[in-house]
């Protein structure tokens, strides 16, 4: 993916906060619900979702779309699942930079979340796996489930991809996985989607498609 111009209008912390910039974010994210750590707590549940969040946001969810599918996902599966993000700690720092890797994001992330997927695999067998990705999200979540073995890959159901950013080289699906099983959700005037690294208005307007896409999940349990 090339690109000259990259702007970014993601909500930064305020400069006059008395607070050090680490405890905002950290405050940030947990009155946000912008973190999500069940599968990590030992958690199982009937579904299991994972999700990678989009360049500098906040937590392991973010708070554009990662955070309304998982609320969204427990209603329509009665509860019945467990939420876990792709975090700093997983090897996925969500930074700006790796968006324009070949891969559109670094190994270390795609890593991190192949051993999530993993550990849900192993830790809840029964489990049925879906996974989502937003922005920078996306290139880590369709790298992470092109490097699953064969009987991971049969445990995700469904993924939904948001503002992918690998949309027009994968055309618009996860190479080596099911296009039925995939939801690609692309914004009209949403740039990123057309094989560029330009942000505009439309990248971040993903939150209302958090019930669609939660909905497209549900509908592969």
């Amino acid at each position: 993916m090339k690109s000259t111009f990259f702007t970014t209008v993601f909500a930064m912390l305020s400069v006059a906060s008395a607070l050090p910039v680490e405890q905002v974010a950290e405050l940030e994210a947990r009155q946000s619900g912008a973190n999500a750590n069940d599968l990590k707590n030992g958690k199982c549940a009937g579904n299991v979702f994972i999700f990678a969040r989009g360049s500098t946001e906040i937590g392991n969810m973010g708070t554009i779309c990662g955070p309304q599918t998982c609320s969204a996902l427990k209603s329509n599966l009665g509860g019945d699942v467990i939420c876990q993000g792709v975090g700093d700690g997983d090897g996925y720092a969500a930074d700006l930079p790796s968006n324009f890797l070949a891969k559109n994001t670094n190994s270390r992330a795609i890593d991190g979340a192949v051993k999530l997927i993993n550990q849900a695999a192993s830790q809840c067998p029964g489990s049925k796996i879906m996974l989502a990705g937003y922005s920078q999200g996306s290139a880590v979540m369709t790298n992470a489930i092109q490097a699953l073995d064969a009987t991971t890959k049969s445990q995700v159901t469904g993924v939904v991809m948001y503002g992918f950013t690998r949309n027009a080289q994968d055309k618009g699906q996860v190479p080596g996985f099911s296009k039925a099983q995939t939801k690609v959700f692309c914004a009209t005037g949403d740039l990123v989607c057309l094989n560029t690294l330009t942000i505009t208005p439309a990248h971040l307007t993903y939150g209302v498609n958090a019930p669609a896409g939660a909905k497209f999940l549900a509908g592969t349990a």
